[in-house]
């Protein structure tokens, strides 16, 4: 096989076995079990498991940010978060509910987060005063919407055509909160 496709075998089965149990649970049999390869195999590709770890979020960022973009929110973000969450499942939750709890790969989510939240600022600085109303719906909407696209997931995806006005709605009640602030 060749050596590119190689790696990404190795990073989709590494995006399965962490996405069951998380990083620390998760052994490099686990990974080569998964990928049906030796650990020589593994360590050809990467040094460590945590440069495994590190190289599948990478990849479900990369994946996440050209699926959704990284600079604007408008009417399509949600449809699109929404594709990118069924379409990488695991690495989603990878991203938003391991990573999130490894403090070595924090730093991952912090930059996805403070992108996030200066979106929202951005979008919001029409509709609602600078201040700390702004400032608390600006931390919240990106919050709100990454566990409701968990939760949805969770749930087996219900309703597809509609989660995402159903998502939208939901931010904008933490819209209309923060303008009666």
């Amino acid at each position: 096989m060749p050596r590119a496709e190689r790696r990404e075998q190795i990073l989709d089965a590494a995006t399965r076995a962490f996405a069951r149990t998380g990083f620390t649970a998760t052994g490099l049999d686990d990974i080569a079990a998964e990928a049906g390869v030796t650990h020589v195999i593994l360590y050809r590709h990467f040094a460590s498991k945590n440069d495994l770890y590190r190289a599948v979020l990478d990849r479900a960022c990369t994946r996440l940010g050209d699926a959704v973009g990284t600079e604007t929110y408008d009417e399509g973000s949600i449809p699109a978060l929404l594709r990118a969450a069924a379409a990488d499942p695991e690495g989603f939750r990878l991203l938003f509910r391991h990573a999130v709890r490894e403090s070595e790969f924090r730093d991952v989510i912090d930059r996805i987060r403070l992108a996030s939240t200066e979106i929202a600022h951005r979008h919001l600085a029409d509709t609602i005063p600078d201040g700390p109303w702004q400032n608390w719906a600006a931390r919240l909407i990106p919050t709100l919407t990454l566990e409701a696209v968990i939760a949805w997931l969770d749930t087996g995806q219900p309703d597809p055509d509609h989660a995402a006005n159903r998502i939208g709605q939901a931010i904008q009640g933490v819209i209309q909160a923060a303008q009666t602030g």
